[in-house]
């Protein structure tokens, strides 16, 4: 094991809370039980590295086995890092039938042809998604294993999802994705977070999401008010929140989204300041909105009756269109005109 296996497996080890460290080494199976049993997870975690180190030694394992345990503990814990989604478009027959081997051969094969120094490790998930680890060299120096790029495709699905991409990568990767999985180009799909599955349940429409003509249950009389008509008015006010808050993010738990980003780009328009309003390039302005769950945030919001009904179509696109960053632009000649549209 060289030192830039041991600053991987360090590195890794720090990462993995004390309690499911003993978990993650099982699933790893490089080590033995009795190995396994001589690691004490309530050590310091410096002293546990020495160990874990000196045991990787006695095996005789390598940097092929290091990322091993690092990408397992990615895949199962992939709320570490930011994650982006693309889109792959103008799919050919063969995209369709695609096989997970041909698949690696392919990409593993464009994307050594672009670059001198690559690692590349593939992985296929229980659910079918099959993951990539990558780290990036170059012609003259060897991969930085410390700072990998991690992608996650569902094969026969045009949706890529990538988190530790530089720009300096980007093209190499997108290159790679195309041809091995039989597309023409790539685009931005305007959605990401760090919740991968709700990334994922929002573009492949794998969310539940109806849009109901009343709702499913009506409320029950309990305590009668003594005033019935304005109990059936409270109720039927009630009934339409419930119904307004299900048409915009459904009946159940919506997806875990942690931000909303719209970009705003508007002229000025008033009589009496020229300067302002011969001003060629529009005014632009950017709104976020962040909470730990911002849909179900949104979905109290209308419920409470803190929010009017029906639910402006800002917010409302974010379920329906599968994204959280938008460009609104004002197309009127005379009266501001909002749109949502990508940013081209």
């Amino acid at each position: 094991m060289d030192a830039a296996a041991e600053a991987l497996l360090r590195q890794t080890v720090r990462r993995i809370p004390s309690s499911k460290l003993n978990g993650v080494l099982g699933r790893w199976g490089c080590l033995s039980e009795a190995q396994l049993g001589s690691l004490e997870s309530m050590q310091p975690k410096w002293l546990l590295c020495d160990n874990l180190i000196s045991l990787c030694r006695e095996n005789d394992l390598s940097m092929k086995h290091v990322a091993e345990v690092e990408m397992l503990y990615c895949i199962e814990n992939p709320k570490r890092g930011m994650w982006y989604a693309y889109q792959m478009v103008e799919t050919d027959d063969e995209a369709q039938s695609l096989e997970l081997m041909h698949f690696r051969e392919r990409f593993k094969a464009h994307l050594k042809d672009l670059i001198g120094h690559v690692s590349i490790k593939l992985k296929r998930h229980q659910d079918e998604s099959v993951w990539i680890r990558i780290a990036w060299g170059d012609n003259f120096n060897r991969p930085n294993h410390l700072k990998p790029t991690y992608v996650m495709h569902h094969l026969q699905t045009p949706y890529v999802f990538v988190s530790g991409l530089t720009n300096k990568h980007k093209p190499l990767l997108f290159q790679a994705l195309v041809l091995a999985a039989g597309y023409s180009s790539i685009k931005n799909a305007h959605l990401n977070g760090r919740c991968i599955t709700a990334l994922r349940d929002l573009l492949m429409r794998q969310y539940k999401q109806v849009f109901p003509s009343s709702c499913p249950k009506p409320l029950k009389e309990s305590n009668p008010l003594p005033n019935p008509n304005i109990e059936n008015e409270h109720a039927k006010l009630v009934e339409h929140k419930q119904r307004a808050a299900a048409e915009a993010f459904g009946y159940e738990d919506p997806p875990k989204l942690e931000r909303a980003t719209y970009k705003l780009e508007t002229k000025y328009r008033e009589h009496g300041n020229e300067s302002l309003n011969g001003r060629d390039e529009p005014f632009r302005g950017v709104v976020k909105f962040t909470s730990s769950n911002l849909l179900e945030s949104l979905k109290y919001c209308i419920t409470s009756g803190m929010a009017s009904t029906p639910l402006t179509p800002l917010l409302s696109s974010i379920t329906q269109k599968g994204r959280n960053y938008f460009v609104i632009r004002d197309k009127g000649p005379s009266i501001a005109s909002d749109t949502l549209g990508p940013d081209h």
